[in-house]
């Protein structure tokens, strides 16, 4: 009889089967999205420019990996909670909890950071990318292939004018004034002659700037964006774990 009564109150919109259902059901979207946070933090890393190499810290990359952590998790984390339900296992259903609060740190982790890093960037490159071309530049060969890359996808020369290069201690033993890669038609030797009607002479800080933010909101955006909708999540398991433990179902 106490079966029968305890059944007969488990019904209506808060009923068991209701909450199994609406975890099935938000599962299977938290599992696409995670495919999305998946496909976008892969995305940053392949298609991030050789010239990130330039900047003075590893936010960007950083925000990346984050997202793509993120994203495997994301999966894994939907069969359990899946299996949990199916199952209506209590501890499956707690570790899915867990889980899917230290993932919604994780991308929001990986938002904040894609934001505060696009706060940073100007300023950074600012003060930073004129010593960088100046300190690497024909010293290590990652960093001027990155800079020639850099001015010739850019057409710009030098970090903030072309004149930055007379100022450093690059010296060309075949008397270019400036890389070759700030030439507007790129040949060799064509930086002996500086003239801007020979040569790019805007500097590379606002352009990479440019590009660099739009890949950080992006990353902000996926991040924060589906990390609010994993709050759900945790309502819905708790809700369940909760009306499985009162009713003495689960184990």
């Amino acid at each position: 009889m106490r079966m029968d009564f305890e059944e007969s109150k488990d019904e209506g919109c808060c009923s068991i089967n209701f909450l199994k259902y609406v975890l099935y059901m938000f599962n299977f979207v938290f599992m696409l999205s995670g495919i999305a946070v998946f496909g976008v933090g892969i995305w940053s890393l392949v298609s991030e420019p050789s010239y990130v190499l330039l900047l003075s810290t590893a936010s960007f990359s950083t925000a990346a990996y984050v997202l793509v952590a993120s994203g495997v998790l994301v999966l894994v984390t939907g069969l359990v909670g899946c299996l949990g339900a199916l199952r209506e296992s209590l501890p499956c259903l707690l570790m899915y909890t867990f889980v899917l609060l230290l993932i919604f740190l994780l991308e929001a982790m990986a938002g904040v950071l894609a934001y505060v890093y696009q706060v940073q960037l100007q300023m950074e490159l600012a003060h930073h990318l004129n010593a960088t071309f100046a300190d690497n530049y024909n010293r290590k060969p990652e960093y001027t292939a990155a800079i020639d890359e850099m001015q010739q996808d850019f057409r710009c020369c030098g970090a903030t004018y072309y004149t930055n290069w007379l100022y450093t201690d690059w010296a060309d033993t075949e008397g270019r004034k400036v890389p070759d890669s700030c030439c507007k038609s790129v040949k060799p030797l064509c930086g002996r002659r500086d003239h801007p009607s020979n040569i790019n002479p805007g500097g590379c800080v606002h352009q990479m700037g440019y590009v660099i933010q739009d890949h950080l909101v992006v990353v902000g955006a996926v991040g924060v964006g589906v990390s609010v909708v994993q709050i759900f999540g945790v309502i819905i398991s708790c809700c369940l774990f909760v009306k499985l433990k009162n009713y003495g179902r689960g184990y």
